[in-house]
């Protein structure tokens, strides 16, 4: 049978909005009966034109083109940065994080950069009574201070808002490698104490820098501290070798944890859950199962977009198995844009064959261009969605504005400022999205879309030699549709709408 599904929503989309940060849209009230579960999955410098439903030819990801086909596929919908952290603090708290300092990459030591205090997307779904979780990368650090790696390790996920968590404290590449659950290390053998440094040298294990006979996975650009597993990693560690990862399981290990968690929150129909599952893959180093090992025509990239898709597709097989698949809401983006070389020497470059990782878009990870935040992004659930295709401009900022409401919560005032509710454009009910979103490229490198114009603020000094990541000393001005590869800066034609644009942003650094 059929669990039931919403009757009513009052939503009010930002068709009238028009600067940034836009103002919230109302509140819709408590949903009828029970609101649908949520799943959200996260992957990691999966880009634009990464994935089949979106272009890609050479890589197969089938489950996530049936999620496509079954649900909602938006071609305008952004990641906020175009690096992973202040991506992630974005979504989770709904204000921009170039807004605040200190959340840029962060190291796999440092403090986390989320205020327990304050409203986030899990925190307000837990008070509308959802079971939470995370699993996966988080990269938003942990602990207030030095992190004790051999004691409880708090705070983190469990005081922003989740029941429970098994995470990557930051990322594939960057010590430590073991995973958290709740507040410790999981296989923690109190004899083999853990040491961490992100300055110098800790213990006697290997380095890529003093051992390169010792690796089986050579790095192209740094990535040249402790070995693990034969990869160098960035940062020191020492101790804890029982519970290591094997980067080779990371991603059976994760996706077993998530069907867990939907397992246990199924078993109870009255309490729906949000899953926060944000994927390993297609982060470096790109180390997926034997069984995906050349399965694609695009080398060890391709072979980990592939292993993601199969994640993917284990999700929506377990929840058609529960019977629940009619009332979860799922949905798939990216963190933020693709990169090929991200620091190891696995074969990528060699191995495009033609694959486009950003489709039609310029740039991808770390640049203000559009491939930088452009992201897939796909809303399913059946029975409530109809499938179709999406050009509404919405940015993952907008999730707590969106989904809070959808699970009978509210978001306080003053909460997530930079969130925008388009529940309805979630739900394919509305094509009318943001008029206007900043975006964030590696460091502080800011742009304004404004409909389908484009401004980058200038970052260099005048007359400075442009950057790799669309650093410039002027303005730039792009007209997204009649030149999405941002090739032709209309900037000296337009003298007066760049001065507009111009003081939006420093409209809103000043707030």
């Amino acid at each position: 049978m059929k669990a039931p599904i919403l009757t009513r929503f009052v939503l009010i989309t930002a068709c009238a909005f028009i600067a940034v940060p836009l103002s919230r849209a109302a509140d819709a009230p408590p949903a009828a009966k029970r609101p649908p579960n949520i799943v959200l999955i996260l992957s990691d410098d999966v880009g634009y034109g990464d994935v089949g439903c979106y272009g890609a030819t050479r890589v197969k990801t089938p489950n996530i083109d049936r999620l496509a086909a079954e649900g909602v596929r938006f071609t305008d919908a952004h990641a906020t940065s175009a690096t992973c952290t202040p991506s992630r603090y974005s979504l989770l708290t709904g204000q921009y994080a170039w807004r605040r300092k200190g959340t840029g990459i962060l190291p796999g030591d440092a403090s986390l950069i989320i205020d327990p205090a304050s409203p986030t997307l899990p925190s307000l779904l837990r008070s509308a009574g959802y079971a939470t979780a995370a699993v996966g990368k988080w990269h938003l650090g942990l602990g207030k201070g030095k992190v004790d790696w051999n004691g409880e390790i708090a705070p983190g996920p469990l005081e922003v808002g989740f029941d429970e968590s098994f995470i990557i404290p930051a990322t594939g590449d960057r010590v430590p490698c073991v995973f958290i659950e709740g507040h410790h290390v999981v296989g923690f053998d109190p004899n083999d104490p853990i040491a961490v440094s992100y300055g110098i040298k800790v213990g006697d294990w290997p380095t890529g820098r003093e051992n390169p006979d010792l690796l089986t996975l050579k790095p192209s650009e740094g990535h040249a501290d402790t070995i693990i597993n034969g990869i160098s990693r960035i940062g020191f560690q020492t101790g804890g070798k029982k519970a290591l990862w094997k980067d080779d399981e990371i991603a059976d290990t994760l996706t077993a944890r998530a069907l867990g968690f939907i397992e246990r929150s199924a078993a109870n129909a009255d309490k729906p859950f949000f899953l926060y599952f944000a994927t390993h893959d297609i982060h470096v180093p790109r180390v997926p199962a034997p069984r995906f090992r050349g399965t694609s025509g695009c080398g060890i990239r391709g072979d980990a977009i592939q292993e993601l898709d199969w994640s993917v597709g284990q999700v929506m097989d377990r929840l058609e198995k529960l019977n629940i698949a009619d009332n979860t809401l799922v949905l798939f983006s990216s963190d933020n844009g693709p990169v090929v070389d991200d620091g190891y020497a696995d074969g990528s470059v060699e191995n495009l064959n033609g694959h486009k990782p950003a489709g039609p878009w310029r740039g991808g990870k770390y640049t203000i261009w559009e491939g930088g935040t452009r992201m897939p992004f796909i809303t399913r659930w059946p029975g409530r969605i109809a499938p179709g295709t999406c050009d509404a401009m919405l940015s993952q900022i907008d999730l707590i504005a969106s989904l809070v409401p959808l699970a009978g919560g509210k978001v306080p005032e003053g909460a997530a400022p930079d969130s925008v509710n388009l529940l309805s454009v979630l739900l394919g009910e509305s094509k009318e999205g943001r008029k206007s979103l900043i975006e964030q490229g590696g460091g502080y490198n800011i742009a304004l879309r404004q409909g389908q114009l484009k401004f980058i603020s200038p970052t260099l000094k005048p007359g400075a030699k442009p950057g790799p990541r669309g650093q410039s000393g002027e303005p730039q001005l792009y007209d997204l549709a009649a030149d999405p590869g941002e090739t032709n800066n209309l900037a000296a034609s337009q003298p007066e709408k760049v001065k507009e644009l111009a003081g939006v942003i420093e409209a809103e650094k000043n707030k």
